[in-house]
């Protein structure tokens, strides 16, 4: 382990756009880079095209969803799973999906259990079919 702690670099998932790990072990803590719903073959999740007419549909629920279940793989990579999060950062590009996105949160998450959050508006993410991004901290399992 080098003292920047273990990285973890993950070949069945999307690949980072620079040179940043997946997420990286220091201590007892994993800190998991911010996960969009991006799938290995650089295609989305909650991206609907129509075959006909070319009009894009973003779909906030699916987008949330794949992105907890991203989070949740890499975590598992080092043993954890999403109860080990203790805190999330959460980027939305518009806060008119705030409500698409706690629908789905709610699914996954407590209030008694889950994690401390913060979710703020950013002017945009690095493809135009994202919504969402979510950044998490997490309590290895001992």
């Amino acid at each position: 382990m080098s003292k920047n702690g273990t990285p973890f670099i993950l070949d069945e998932r999307a690949k980072a756009l620079a040179n940043y790990p997946h997420m990286r072990k220091v201590g007892d803590f994993f800190f998991v880079s911010g996960i969009s719903s991006r799938r290995p073959d650089n295609t989305y999740e909650g991206v609907h095209v129509d075959p006909e007419t070319g009009k894009v549909t973003l779909d906030i629920g699916e987008q949330t969803k794949a992105v907890i279940e991203n989070i949740r793989t890499i975590l598992q990579a080092g043993g954890a799973d999403l109860e080990n999060i203790i805190d999330l950062t959460v980027f939305l590009v518009d806060m008119k999906d705030y409500k698409g996105f706690n629908y789905m949160y709610n699914k996954y998450f407590n209030i008694e259990t889950g994690p401390t959050r913060t979710t703020v508006a950013v002017h945009q993410l690095p493809n135009p079919n994202l919504l969402i991004e979510i950044k998490a901290t997490a309590l290895c399992n001992k």
